[in-house]
């Protein structure tokens, strides 16, 4: 492979940042940049914004765009993986972003596009807590819940977008209001801002005291950290809280094991990042009490290792296979 074929770009573009990062052919980071993401800016200065950051990235790593051999985007929202575009990203405010064209045409290399969740998923499985699985289940909770399947080394997918929904998964009968406009989904009771909802009422009625110290009942305010900080500080009821709803994630999981049995579970996002002793005990506690007996000791649950850098690395590790079968030259 010569020089031109060298490097790679993985790109998270996420509601509040975008971060650039520069891969060598190893795939050691050599480069990268992170700007907020500004959301609403508009998906034309969104675009621009997007290339000036990978401008930057490849600036740092001292490398010419014409010796980038591809590009990865993880991106949230509804996407045409077919066609490598945006067809809706309520968190960045854009609607029918052809991003593969862009990029391709800017820079003249093979662009890969997956959503965020499975390209996160994707570094795990190629450089991670899940390398080398034969079927990799990932579980992102956060201001939602993102999940996604790798198996036989393919990412799953439906026949345009991506799927893995596991946060929508029905867990309540005639249960919450779910952004989805659905009752009852996973989501409601055992993300991020179901969880900062209940403690905010938990600190309310003066159970949760190291909390309304620190963010009151400012939903804004309780953020993964700030539970993690308020259970440190003996708050016990925003740890049954938080145990609670990394249970429910445990018991929906176990239909997973049931369905998919996968060898590797991992667990990722701010939440386990913030707690993961926490939700690994509890995770697994659910998944153990839910799963056929067939099945028991047929997995392992893992954190996630990669951090914040999993969506860059998966998204490059996306587009080294996309410029090897030809599918980031085709849209």
């Amino acid at each position: 492979m010569g020089d031109k074929q060298r490097y790679w770009i993985g790109f998270d573009l996420g509601g509040t940042k975008m971060m650039a990062v520069v891969f060598d052919a190893k795939f050691r980071v050599v480069g990268r940049e992170r700007k907020k993401s500004k959301p609403y800016l508009g998906k034309e200065d969104g675009m621009r914004r997007v290339c000036a950051c990978i401008d930057t990235a490849l600036g740092t790593a001292g490398i010419p765009a014409g010796r980038l051999a591809g590009i990865g985007f993880g991106l949230p929202g509804a996407l045409d993986l077919n066609r490598g575009s945006i067809i809706e990203s309520p968190n960045l405010g854009w609607k029918e972003v052809a991003v593969r064209r862009k990029i391709r045409a800017r820079y003249r290399c093979p662009v890969a596009v997956a959503n965020d969740a499975d390209a996160g998923l994707y570094g795990e499985y190629a450089m991670g807590a899940a390398r080398g699985g034969r079927c990799v289940f990932g579980i992102f909770p956060g201001t939602g819940i993102g999940a996604g399947c790798v198996y036989n080394g393919e990412l799953i997918r439906g026949a345009v977008g991506s799927c893995m929904e596991f946060g929508h998964v029905p867990v309540v009968p005639d249960g919450p209001l779910c952004g989805c406009g659905r009752r009852g989904c996973l989501e409601t009771v055992a993300s991020r801002l179901a969880i900062s909802s209940a403690a905010a009422v938990a600190a309310y009625r003066g159970e949760a005291p190291a909390l309304m110290k620190t963010a009151g009942c400012n939903l804004e305010e309780i953020r993964s950290a700030t539970l993690a900080d308020a259970i440190k500080k003996g708050d016990r009821a925003v740890e049954q809280i938080v145990r609670a709803a990394a249970g429910r994630i445990g018991r929906a999981a176990g239909g997973v094991v049931n369905l998919l049995s996968p060898d590797v579970i991992v667990l990722g996002g701010g939440l386990v990042e913030a707690m993961p002793v926490l939700y690994k005990e509890e995770v697994s506690r659910g998944i153990a009490d839910n799963v056929m007996p067939a099945f028991r000791g047929t997995y392992k649950v893992a954190v996630a290792k990669l951090g914040d850098d999993a969506v860059a690395a998966g998204a490059a590790a996306l587009a080294a296979q996309a410029a090897v079968d030809g599918r980031g030259k085709k849209g």
